[in-house]
């Protein structure tokens, strides 16, 4: 009896230091091995703490960066306060330095030469992050913005050819519908109030780019379909705290009272969506919208990895998503960027009526519009939706003359990028669309530090909806209204799942 409580407590003791070194070798020696690569080359960074990574250090530096006077001025706002461990870490490791968050190891770029070898890079040995489909599966799925390899392939050439430029030439009207139904209402409303009213712009931009998508991708069933952006919308509120910026393990998986809200969001969008296939299905004739490039794509060559279902579905959120709410935060901003600038007013409105000639908009006139297009651009440098691009190493791989070891992440930060007054000129934060007068290619030293749709194989296929979206937006607001910035508005930009405005956009509105 002895002898077996021995041998029991001699394999219970081997059990657990065994188990002891499975876990220093998950938390510390894998992130550290592959940090070690880098730091031979030259990529320095923070030391990570053993479980959190650099997450304690990160939330220690961020109290000074919310001491800002609500009211600044836009022009005089860099969002990179936003990021303070960023701006420090870049002062003293350079453009290029490690970090963790958490077990995941990051490599922050914010060098135009590192973001042109990733640009050319068209091997499917890089691609998206493991974490966002682990802590945004919710939102995102097995789509297009999440998968890689094959699948990722397989989901692009199935459904990026349908919001190419040649298809969103025929989309022009619809968005001139959507944004004609915006200008009533504010036409309402400023009559109502005696010739000028403070409105808070944001659901007014929002119900304008989600009729747009909702349209393009649900055809005929486009009402059933926009009750899937109120319940997109609650869902990136609830997870605008991502758990991969926690660094707490596992908190996905806990039943907390904000995780059985994004459950219960993500079950009706999920069905919502598939009531929609349902009826799609049932019909005799084929609809021409995305939905059913969808349906059929679902039915062709799939890895096991991904149902039909989860092909439909994630998809879906996965365009109409970054298609609404992305480009409704750019136009949020950049109404607000207008109203801050009423020379730019001025000379788009002369712009449209010149092209236009009290006619209706149309691609072609847009394509005529200068002035147009130069705001849009720099609308997306100063403010763009999304704080960085992200991708992971798959497999060991090399970019220039840097071994990245495979499970690497790389964020490149857009916001330095778009920023940098060594690339951008001494008023590089300041709002001057006159700098893309001749492109973006003479609008800065590297057009590799212009990056609002990403980059490479994986840069957003809707960029030309977004940017049309914008130009057509703008077009018709400033054509019918004088915009000022309303005293009721604060200025404080915040960065959840995207970067917008915390207590939204109030302008006032008069009818011209």
């Amino acid at each position: 009896m002895d002898s077996f409580i021995i041998v029991a407590t001699i394999f219970s003791a081997f059990g657990f230091c065994s188990f002891i070194v499975y876990l220093v070798h998950v938390l510390w020696l894998n992130g550290e091995n592959r940090r070690l690569i880098l730091r031979r080359q030259g990529i320095e960074g923070p030391l990570p703490a053993l479980l959190l990574g650099n997450v304690p250090q990160m939330k220690r530096m961020l109290p000074s960066a919310t001491a800002h006077s609500p009211n600044m001025l836009p022009s005089h706002h860099r969002l990179m306060s936003l990021f303070p461990y960023f701006t420090q870490w870049t002062e003293r490791y350079g453009q290029s330095f490690l970090f963790a968050l958490g077990r995941s190891q990051f490599m922050y770029v914010a060098d135009t030469n590192f973001v042109r070898e990733i640009n050319c890079f068209t091997s499917l040995d890089m691609g998206k992050p493991a974490y966002l489909r682990k802590d945004r599966g919710a939102l995102l799925g097995k789509g297009l913005i999440t998968t890689n390899g094959p699948v990722w392939y397989y989901q692009r050439k199935t459904i990026a050819p349908h919001l190419f430029i040649d298809r969103v030439k025929d989309m022009t009207e619809l968005m001139v519908e959507s944004g004609g139904e915006l200008v009533k209402s504010w036409d309402n409303i400023i009559e109502a109030n005696g010739g000028i009213a403070d409105i808070r712009v944001d659901d007014y931009v929002r119900r304008f780019t989600s009729y747009v998508i909702s349209k393009v991708v649900f055809g005929d069933d486009w009402q059933k379909g926009m009750e899937i952006f109120p319940k997109s919308l609650a869902l990136i509120n609830a997870m605008s705290s991502p758990t991969i910026l926690t660094g707490v393990p596992f908190y996905r998986y806990l039943p907390s009272k904000n995780n059985r809200e994004i459950w219960r969001l993500e079950k009706e969008i999920h069905s919502t969506i598939m009531g929609i296939v349902k009826k799609h299905t049932e019909s005799e004739t084929a609809c021409k919208d995305l939905l059913q490039v969808m349906i059929e794509g679902s039915k062709g060559n799939v890895e096991p990895s991904i149902t039909a279902d989860e092909f439909i579905v994630d998809n879906c959120k996965d365009i109409c998503i970054p298609a609404s709410e992305v480009t409704a935060v750019s136009a949020i901003w950049g109404l607000m960027l207008l109203a801050s600038h009423p020379e730019w007013q001025t000379r788009i409105r002369a712009e449209v009526s010149q092209v236009c000639k009290g006619g209706e908009l149309n691609f072609d006139m847009l394509h005529k519009m200068k002035a147009l297009k130069m705001v849009v651009l720099e609308v997306l440098r100063l403010y763009p939706a999304t704080a960085f691009v992200s991708r992971q190493a798959l497999q060991n791989l090399k970019l220039g003359d840097v071994e990245i070891p495979k499970g690497i992440n790389i964020w490149l930060w857009m916001l330095e990028l778009h920023t940098d007054p060594k690339i951008w000129g001494t008023d590089s934060e300041k709002f001057n669309p006159e700098r893309f007068a001749n492109g973006i290619s003479r609008a800065c030293k590297s057009r590799q530090a212009y990056i609002p749709f990403g980059l490479g194989a994986r840069v957003c296929p809707g960029q030309s909806l977004g940017m049309t979206e914008l130009q057509v937006l703008f077009a018709l607001i400033v054509s019918n209204f004088s915009l000022a910035i309303a005293l009721s508005y604060r200025h404080s930009p915040q960065y959840a799942l995207l970067i917008e405005p915390e207590f939204g956009v109030n302008l006032l509105i008069q009818k011209i």
